[in-house]
């Protein structure tokens, strides 16, 4: 059973934090009803593999490449994916922001709030430095074998991103750091050894029929990437940015806002609620993980409170066992394993992100013929570590360029 007593104590410490900061147009009793309380994770993006040049089903992304080359098939910093996580709810399920009913509207209202408790956590000074450095480990599942066949692979991995950000130093992403795919249950491992435990897998064609998603059952090697253009260190949107673009974005809500928007239509937006919901939602979550100024990291949280259609359960637990508070929207379009949707869990003391993830809600019935059920954490990819180095990470001597 839940420790109501702390979390109500935890969300009054939040709005008294938010007590002297609050404008006028954030009151909760100016807002119930409203047409902005009324209002309206995810993008299944692409991302590079030794075993296949299309895209995973299921990935998240972080924060983006730039298209050099090799890199251009990048997507974020999970370049070799990984296992399985079966999460449990703990009973606070987020609330969609169209919801009419008076209860609903309040619930998505306080858990607005609560994620500008976030910005203000966020907004406080940092030290700069030499490598903005990202250390991330990753779990996801993948189903395989033919139907009436089928059984599930786990993959874990983790990685790290090093953006050199003064003028001579490169960026580098290690990625696939002690990479292993096997059978992920008993009943996996059986019906494994009963296909003749190969070595190499393949799952089922994806949702378009034009994909088959090739696997090495095993131990991988680590693949390192140059990921900047001389003092282009991100891609933002369409755009590659360097440092120096970075730290003067927007530090107010609503520029940013307007900055993300611009980019969104360059990028060839559909002008839909809910995929401007997705785009924005993926490009705050990149910019809360890069070196961006404070005051920008703040805002980007004042934007995804902002957004329509999202969800918020102040209480939340991410794949790695720590507390934080989590941002969900609903996938609309179903994947391979079916419908889902994608958590960002953060902690709400600091304002760092703590996991991006995908759970399954809807099994398809690729999905349940392999033993996958609804609930299931499908993909994460948890940031472990987050800061400033003043040195450049270490490749290892197996790791190929």
């Amino acid at each position: 059973m839940r420790n109501t007593k702390e979390r109500s104590a935890r969300r009054r410490d939040v709005m008294k934090a938010l007590a002297d900061a609050r404008p006028d147009e954030l009151d909760p009793v100016l807002l119930a009803g409203s047409r902005r309380q009324r209002e309206d994770l995810a993008r299944i993006t692409a991302e590079a593999r030794e075993e296949t040049a299309g895209p995973h089903p299921l990935a998240w992304l972080r924060p983006r490449l730039l298209p050099l080359g090799a890199v251009a098939t990048v997507a974020a910093s999970a370049i070799v994916v990984a296992g399985l996580v079966q999460t449990q709810s703990d009973g606070t399920a987020g609330t969609r922001a169209d919801s009419r009913t008076p209860a609903a509207s309040a619930t998505a209202v306080n858990g607005r709030m609560e994620l500008l408790g976030v910005a203000k956590a966020a907004a406080s000074p940092a030290a700069e430095g030499t490598y903005w450095q990202v250390t991330t480990e990753t779990a996801n599942v993948d189903v395989v074998g033919e139907k009436g066949r089928r059984y599930t692979l786990l993959s874990t991995s983790h990685g790290e991103w090093s953006v050199g950000v003064r003028p001579g130093t490169e960026s580098l992403m290690v990625s696939g750091l002690d990479s292993v795919t096997g059978p992920r249950t008993p009943a996996d491992k059986k019906a494994w050894a009963a296909a003749g435990s190969p070595r190499r897998v393949e799952g089922p064609a994806s949702t378009d029929g034009r994909m088959r998603l090739g696997h090495t059952v095993g131990s991988g090697t680590p693949t390192v990437l140059h990921t900047n253009a001389d003092d282009k260190i991100y891609a933002l949107g369409p755009e590659n940015i360097s440092y120096r673009d970075l730290r003067q974005l927007p530090t107010d809500a609503d520029k940013l806002s307007g900055e993300l928007e611009r980019l969104y239509e360059q990028e060839g937006g559909a002008g839909t609620s809910a995929g401007r919901t997705a785009w924005m939602l993926r490009h705050t979550a990149d910019l809360i993980t890069m070196p961006v100024a404070p005051a920008t990291r703040a805002a980007a949280y004042r934007v995804l409170a902002e957004l329509p259609g999202i969800g918020v359960q102040p209480a939340a637990t991410d794949p790695l066992g720590r507390k934080g508070m989590a941002v969900t929207l609903p996938v609309d379009s179903a994947t391979v394993l079916g419908g889902v949707e994608q958590r960002l869990v953060v902690n709400p003391s600091t304002g760092a992100l703590l996991s991006e993830e995908t759970v399954l809600t809807a099994p398809s019935a690729i999905a349940r013929e392999a033993g996958l059920t609804a609930g299931t954490t499908v993909n994460y990819e948890a940031t472990t570590r987050m800061g400033w180095s003043e040195r450049q990470i270490t490749v290892p001597e197996n790791a190929k360029y």
